[in-house]
């Protein structure tokens, strides 16, 4: 499954990230379309490919695909829609109104609203109907995320329900979200910057004391998601995330808005 939500608007576009072109005519998609099927050829498996698209980005992908890579687009089940929900108003959080353009009073709510999407549009129960059991995920963008089969085994012995790939940190990723162990419990957890408090910035961005990020390469076991989801009455308890934004994001001095994520 590749996460394939995001526009390219902070690089002046109005398309998906996912289809700038990377090398030689290639965009994203068109390495990860290519990718895909040497994958499956190599693995001699039709294993299934999805996108979760958001509603900026529907349209232009999944014309690509129909134009670009036909028997890709006439697979059953290619395309999840992520969710969508109002930007607020960041004084008083009602929701936020764009005269310019009403498209931009609406947000995809973040990666977090993957397991939302595969409850809510019924992908979940579909693909554990099909025999479907582990799932990897990752960002469009991110071409050296590979279904490694070496990762899939760890995976598949040590019986997880969930797994993370993450990396050291450098200088050029100290303002993603890392790894952290929660004082109240310690437990392991992950901490986005806009999580973080103003005060405790320096100690964030703080490489050498907070050493990992992550990758947002995940592995799922499909089956161990339905028990908790069944657990705790259809959603997944995560925290939820104030992001600050403007409400048109081509424009700094547009109305400040809070995104939910």
């Amino acid at each position: 499954l590749k996460l394939n939500g995001g526009l390219g608007t902070g690089m002046g576009l109005d398309k998906a990230k996912s289809l700038l072109e990377v090398k030689n005519g290639d965009t994203f998609l068109d390495l990860t379309a290519k990718q895909v099927m040497c994958m499956r050829e190599e693995f001699g498996e039709n294993v299934k490919f999805m996108l979760m698209n958001s509603f900026s980005t529907s349209d232009d992908t999944l014309e690509f695909f129909q134009t670009k890579y036909p028997s890709l687009a006439a697979e059953e089940g290619l395309e999840m829609l992520q969710n969508k929900v109002p930007k607020l108003d960041a004084t008083t959080y009602a929701p936020a109104t764009c005269e310019s353009d009403s498209s931009n009073e609406w947000c995809p709510p973040g990666h977090g609203d993957l397991y939302a999407a595969l409850i809510g549009s019924g992908r979940l129960d579909g693909l554990l109907a099909s025999g479907y059991k582990y799932m990897f995920v990752s960002n469009s963008d991110n071409l050296g995320a590979t279904l490694d089969l070496k990762i899939l085994t760890h995976f598949a012995t040590i019986d997880a329900s969930f797994m993370m790939e993450c990396c050291e940190r450098t200088e050029n990723d100290k303002k993603g979200g890392h790894l952290a162990i929660r004082d109240s419990d310690k437990h392991l957890i992950l901490r986005e910057s806009a999580m973080c408090a103003d005060e405790d910035e320096a100690a964030f961005q703080d490489i050498t004391k907070h050493r990992f990020f992550n990758t947002n390469n995940l592995w799922i076991r499909l089956d161990k998601l339905k028990e908790i989801v069944d657990k705790f009455g259809g959603f997944i308890p995560l925290p939820m995330i104030l992001n600050s934004k403007t409400v048109d994001p081509k424009d700094d001095k547009s109305q400040k808005v809070v995104q939910l994520e």
